[in-house]
Order: structure tokens, then sequence, then C-alpha cells
């Protein structure tokens, strides 16, 4: 066996907090003395380690919609991370669950989440953090089909249990078409996700921890591996002093003792060898790293909730909105000049959100000959579009409680939505709120109907009066 390697990924990622009305991030007081959660996390941990350096000795993902509100409100923090991006891997825009996405959907996100990635580091990413790695063959399918090489799962995501998790997988996608999967170490991402004692000491964490990962196992391994794959917060945010914990672990010459093992990047352990293929490996089917059934956090009545009943009717009603936003949306653009493909439309639209394009200027290169009432309604559907996509975010169904304040953003961010196809005098708004009567909030007995005129009571109030 020759030296062993060690590589850290960091999923840096901050739900959407913009509102979809104001196009702000409101104050939140729980992040006191910041004015919301994004500015007290930068501090504790996004700042602090680019400014240590460590970006450029571990691979990580900055959410489209991280990376978004840092290039404005800490443009410093942002640089670092773009000039130390080599070891960089893309993930889908809004961080929805893919698996329980539509294929168009999935789709999207996928390319947005690339396109986002390419605009602001400058090439093509090799590889995709999926979002809570929640994973099913076709999203590797299309993930692959969009040039990605390899993502990272946890070792319960595969099929076989017990894989030695000191080597790189393929999974057969078919048609010839195979992905590349690297498995995290479980036990060395749980101590260092949630053991304070085991990352207090990064020489020790080396020596005892690390180190016996990589010489165990059950057969010798040229060049073994050692992933350790947590959110990006931990260090610094979630356990602070952990930041210098990472920069000790892995700059070199910040340890003051030699390791046993070299510190590398995942782009850097999955290329293949000529002579040495990656074994082939099937996963298992719509599983995730942060729920123990599968993908049921986003859906179901997932026992890791107390009482999780109002997560399947939420999701059935955004299905249902989102299936009359995707008509409406169809119907107009067959109206519309020439090939106007709603698909490709949206698809291309990320260039507007991110700001790449004016609105006004991707509305004249698509529909050259149409007239401006006709452009005006496109953007309007194509906007819904967006936020329609950003109410299927993750954090509205991880925790227990659809009052809670990640839930209302994609209240709104669906109430936006339904309101800007409702311009036109279809009422799928009214149908909305029927279908959210049918959810209830555990703790505070509200249907989802009051909850959702409880998120958008600040848009339903009058202007004040001129004085």
């Amino acid at each position: 066996m020759s030296r062993g390697r060690l590589a850290v990924h960091a999923h840096f990622y901050q739900p959407l907090r913009i509102d979809p009305w104001t196009g702000e991030v409101p104050a939140e007081p729980s992040a006191a003395p910041f004015h919301d959660w994004n500015h007290r996390v930068d501090a504790e941990c996004y700042r602090p380690n680019a400014e240590r350096g460590s970006l450029a000795h571990i691979s990580w993902n900055l959410g489209p919609t991280l990376a978004g509100w840092l290039a404005v409100e800490d443009p410093a923090t942002y640089r670092r991370f773009v000039a130390e991006s080599a070891a960089a891997i893309a993930q889908p825009f809004h961080h929805s669950i893919l698996p329980l996405a539509s294929a168009a959907d999935r789709r999207t996100e996928i390319r947005w989440g690339i396109r986002d990635f390419e605009i602001r580091f400058g090439r093509r990413p090799a590889g995709l953090w999926l979002p809570e790695t929640a994973v099913d063959l076709a999203t590797l399918r299309d993930a692959e089909a969009e040039g990605i090489e390899f993502t990272i799962l946890a070792p319960w995501q595969a099929a076989t249990s017990g894989i030695d998790t000191r080597r790189p997988y393929r999974v057969e996608l078919g048609d010839d078409r195979t992905i590349v999967v690297v498995f995290y170490d479980g036990g060395l991402s749980a101590s260092a996700s949630f053991e304070p004692e085991a990352t207090a000491d990064a020489d020790r964490f080396a020596r005892e921890r690390v180190a016996p990962r990589l010489g165990g196992g059950p057969e010798p391994l040229e060049s073994p591996i050692a992933l350790i794959a947590t959110d990006g917060e931990l260090y610094g945010h979630h356990r602070q002093f952990r930041d210098l914990f990472l920069q000790r672990l892995v700059v070199p010459g910040a340890a003051t003792e030699d390791r046993s093992f070299d510190v590398v990047t995942v782009d850097q352990i999955v290329a293949e060898p000529a002579d040495h293929p990656h074994p082939a490996i099937r996963i298992a089917e719509r599983t995730s790293w942060s729920c123990h059934h599968g993908v049921a956090r986003w859906s179901a009545e997932c026992p890791d909730a107390a009482d999780g009943r109002w997560k399947g009717p939420l999701r059935a009603a955004f299905e249902r909105l989102a299936g009359a936003i995707d008509v409406v949306t169809s119907t107009a653009f067959a109206a519309l000049p020439g090939d106007a493909d709603p698909e490709a439309a949206r698809d291309a639209y990320v260039d507007v959100v991110v700001g790449r394009i004016t609105a006004a200027d991707f509305a004249s290169q698509c529909w050259p000959t149409a007239d401006d009432r006709a452009r005006r309604r496109a953007l309007d559907l194509l906007e819904a579009q967006r936020w329609r996509l950003a109410m299927f975010a993750s954090d509205g169904w991880y925790w227990d409680d659809p009052i809670r304040p990640e839930t209302r953003q994609v209240l709104r961010a669906a109430g936006r939505a339904a309101r800007l196809v409702d311009r036109e005098g279809t009422q799928i708004e009214r149908r909305l709120v029927a279908d959210l009567e049918l959810l209830t909030s555990p703790s505070r007995g509200l249907d989802g109907a009051a909850i959702y005129r409880m998120a958008l009571a600040d848009v339903d109030q009058p202007p004040p009066a001129d004085h």
C-alpha cells in the first residue's frame, strides 16, 4: 500500500432569502447582532475560511443562491472563492430534491446550476453536488448528459452494504454511459460534524482518526483515499474555531507534525487509470445523506419528524400549481411568433436571474418580431417559472413545522409565481389556497391556507395614504 490521500469536501449553501416581491433580504432578528443569517454565517464561516487559504486545498461547492448573495454583499470574500475555485464543483440552482422533481425541472435545475458555475468561475464543472446528496438513476443520467463526470454520495447510498469507501466507483447509466461516484467516509465525516472533541485538535484527528481509516479496510489498496464531506458551515459557524481546525488539517505548512498521508481534492482522485478502471457499483435509488427513509423527509410522513403529515399535501399543492403554470406558459408561448420553446427559454432565463443580461435584452433576442405586450407577458411567465422553481427548495420541507420561516419563504415564492400568471385573468392562486387547506401546522393547528395568508400579509396590505 502506498501513501494514502485525504480529501475534504465542503458543501457551502444558504437558501434563497431574497424576498420574491422586494428583491431584498429582510431582517432576521434571530441572527442578531447581524441583519440576517447570511451576514452572520458569512462572518463566522465564509470570510474566515477564505482568508485562511483553506479553499485552495479542499473541494467545495458554492450554492448559486449563496454565491449571488456573496457577490453583492461581501465581494472581497466572493473574489477569494473565485480565485481558489480550481477544485470547485457545481450544485443544482435552488437546492431542490431532484428525485422528487419532474424530468423538466430536474434538467433545468442542473442546467441553471452549471450555467451559474460557468459564469462565475469561467469553466464547465466536472463534478456536481446533489442537494442533500439525493439521488436516483434519472438524476445521474441527466447530470452526465450535461457533461458531469462525478458526484459525491454517502456510503449507505450504495446498493451494496459495507462498501470500501477508500476508492472511487463507477455507476453504469446505460448506452455505454457512466458516472464516477466517490462515497465519503461515514465515520470520519460524522466525527467531524457531530463530535466537537474530535475536531478540537487537527494533529490528533489526523493521527488517530484519518491514518487508521486509510490503513484499514477489507483489502490493501494502492493509494487509498478518505473523503470527509460535510456542510461547509461546520467550519466556524456550526462549530466555533473549526475554521482553524480545517486550516491546520489541509493547508501545507500549517501543521507542526508530518502527516502520514497527502491532502488532495476530489477531482484529483476520480481520474480513472487506463490499466485499473474503477469498479462498477449500483446505487440505492431515491436515497439521501440526511434522511434515514430515502427522500421521505421532503415528501411524506418521515419518522425523522415528529409529525410530517403536512409535507405530502404541501408538495401536492405545489405540484398542481407548477402544472397550471406550465400549461399557461405553453399556451402563451405557442402564440408567440417563431419557434418559441418554453422549456428552452426557461433554461436560458438563468442569465437574467444572475444578472448576465437584462430582461428587456433577453426578450429582444428571443422574440425579435413580437410586440411589447407579448414580450411583457412572456417575461412575466418566465419570472413565474423562476419562482415556481424556487418554491421547491428543500428547506421548505426539512423541518418539523410549516409555520417556520423556511416554509414561509417557499410559500411566498409560490404566491409570487401564481400572481404573475394570474395577471391575465387566470385563477390559479385561488386553487392553490384551496389545496393548502389540506395541511395543518402540528404546533399551531392552523391550516395551510391560513399560513399562506399570514406569509403574504404584507403583500396584501394597501399602500400607505399620501399626505
